[in-house]
């Protein structure tokens, strides 16, 4: 009986812990090639910094998972169907870190990408013919589409964190190029309005490249001024748990390392 009692216990335990395990938090990360590079493997000496924060996370207690993809804007994630198919597996206690920006100023209606959103955090539209779906197509604001976002991932929930993006090694002076008269601000701006969480990713990673120097953040860069190595996305990825570390109040810290 005794024998009995401690296999049942066991079975318990398994069935127990099998169930939190299905139903812990999980951390989803979209954005484009500066979180997630190609297949995310290094392949090409480029990677991005989603690929390496999980290692700043208990896993055991929060799974996490980018769906960050190259080449993608805040529009094109949402109209390809990637927002979509996360939605349908968001639960409450979930957490969504977007950043996007880097492919948000191209063209509207190009043959190329078609990627662009309308510059700002307004309520301007405007109707295109885009040439890669050959559809009709209402192109928003970049604002518009990261309201969007926050708003849905509320209304499942889950917690919302919008990333101001990374910089690029492009230089004013001896001073690293910031964001803070467009994406980065309307990032933060569309924070402060829709009530998510903010990290000023482009001034904490700005601030360490003032620091290094040109001559040291260039090897950070793998083929161009705006895809990191691995060091260089190490770099990110830390800096992105730095900005989370300064959120008051911010539960997914409770899952750091």
């Amino acid at each position: 009986m005794k024998t009995l009692k401690y296999l049942s216990l066991a079975a318990m335990c398994l069935i127990m812990s099998a169930f939190v395990q299905v139903n812990k938090p999980v951390l989803y990360i979209i954005g484009d090639s500066t979180v997630k590079n190609g297949d995310g493997k290094g392949t090409t000496g480029q990677w991005g910094w989603g690929t390496l924060i999980g290692s700043f996370f208990d896993t055991a207690k929060i799974d996490v998972q980018n769906h960050a993809i190259g080449g993608r804007s805040s529009r094109t994630f949402l109209t390809e169907g990637r927002w979509e198919r996360i939605l349908a597996d968001l639960k409450p206690g979930d957490y969504v870190i977007m950043q996007f920006g880097h492919n948000d100023a191209g063209p509207l209606d190009d043959t190329s990408r078609a990627r662009g959103t309308i510059r700002g955090i307004g309520e301007e539209s405007k109707e295109i013919y885009n040439p890669i779906r050959k559809q009709q197509e209402v192109v928003h604001t970049y604002g518009w589409y990261m309201r969007k976002y926050v708003a849905e991932a509320k209304a499942k929930g889950a917690i919302a964190i919008i990333c101001s993006p990374v910089p690029r090694d492009n230089w004013n002076g001896d001073k690293a190029k910031r964001g803070n008269a467009d994406y980065g601000m309307w990032a933060h701006q569309t924070a402060d309005t829709t009530g998510a969480f903010f990290i000023d990713l482009n001034n904490i990673i700005a601030d360490k490249y003032d620091v290094l120097g040109k001559e040291k953040v260039a090897p950070l860069f793998k083929g161009d001024h705006t895809h990191t190595g691995k060091e260089g996305a190490e770099l990110n990825a830390a800096s992105v748990v730095e900005g989370l570390k300064q959120i008051p109040g911010c539960t997914l810290n409770s899952y750091l390392r």
